[in-house]
């Protein structure tokens, strides 16, 4: 038990030194991008569960307390890392925000009624694991279902691990707490389970040390987002690629995924991924389509001719799925609506 202990400790301090120093990183280079200030919140958070679950704040205190709601605040903080980082978001929208203040006031009160409340915290904590397990399986569905479409790949070869890893260790920290708090087990159990964080942590900063700085989170802003792309030099895959995007009008295919497009194409689905990345500076195949996509639209919205045509229905016809992605990738590009943008370019 006490070499157990002994090591519990240093390597949960392994952890902190890891965390702190990705996190320095993170700050030093990549301060102005919305991901990596959320991966750093959720490295914060990592630290005081870290800390709180070391057994360093015996009796109840404010201190305890606020590290207590931050660290536990750790799932949802998780999931918009996951829509941030993978999708390249640079905003929190208002809703995912609102679902997780409202778990953080649900682990407050949770935490407020562990003594004398009985019945509220046994609520409050079953809504709490539920959240948990919530949160969790959105930012894996986040890290997963946009794998085929990730340009990065180390980040997409990183997925399907992340899912395994971080799967596991909330099955694991769910099952255990049920265990022990609703079917009487012993506490060792929780214990255990918390203290194998430290090895998710190792390898998660890890695996985010072996990538590029680049291919982290790199350089994004509207025009590398959302323009249509514009040739570059003479490589006669990025010519093929615009001449076969004009004509053929591909981007209007809502099935269309970066394996299809090299099909069509004639090419290898990696140097098509590559020259898209790599010289067009496109994180994820979604983009590269929302860009022609929204040069269409934008042709459409400013043609005087079709001044009578529902907006909805040139999204649709530009092969936008539906109203909700279109208008979010509109406002984010132009900053306006698409009716505005319409008023201002037709009178």
């Amino acid at each position: 038990m006490l070499f157990f202990s002994q090591f519990d400790l240093m390597a949960r301090g392994g952890a902190f030194a890891l965390l702190a120093l990705w996190s320095w990183l993170l700050i030093r280079d990549h301060r102005g991008q919305f991901p990596a200030m959320v991966a750093v919140a959720m490295n914060g958070a990592i630290l005081c569960y870290l800390l709180v679950t070391s057994g360093s704040f015996g009796r109840p205190s404010i201190m305890g307390l606020i590290l207590a709601l931050y660290g536990s605040s750790t799932p949802g903080i998780f999931w918009i890392f996951a829509k941030s980082w993978f999708n390249d978001e640079q905003q929190i929208r208002r809703r995912d925000l609102v679902l997780v203040a409202l778990a953080a006031v649900n682990i407050l009160v949770m935490r407020l009624t562990f003594f004398d409340y009985p019945m509220i915290n046994m609520i409050t904590g079953t809504l709490f694991r539920i959240g948990m397990l919530a949160f969790a399986a959105a930012g894996l569905w986040e890290a997963w279902r946009g794998r085929d479409g990730d340009l990065i790949e180390s980040r997409r070869r990183l997925r399907p691990r992340l899912v395994a890893t971080v799967g596991t260790y909330v099955v694991l920290i769910a099952v255990s707490e049920i265990a022990v708090y609703n079917l009487g087990m012993g506490s060792w159990l929780v214990s255990t389970v918390n203290s194998s964080i430290v090895f998710i942590t190792f390898l998660f900063c890890a695996a985010m040390f072996q990538m590029r700085r680049v291919d982290l989170f790199g350089t994004l802003t509207n025009e590398v987002k959302f323009a249509a792309p514009k040739a570059t030099g003479d490589d006669p895959l990025i010519v093929k690629l615009r001449s076969f995007m004009k004509t053929e009008m591909a981007h209007r295919d809502e099935t269309m995924s970066i394996a299809k497009l090299a099909s069509q194409l004639g090419e290898q689905e990696y140097r098509l991924r590559r020259t898209i990345n790599g010289q067009l500076g496109y994180r994820n195949f979604a983009a590269f389509l929302n860009g022609y996509r929204l040069e269409e639209v934008k042709s459409a919205l400013a043609d005087p001719q079709q001044k009578d045509v529902p907006i909805i229905t040139i999204a649709l016809d530009a092969g936008f799925g539906s109203l909700g992605p279109f208008n979010r990738a509109f406002r984010e590009a132009e900053g306006m609506t698409p009716s505005e943008f319409r008023a201002r370019n037709t009178g």
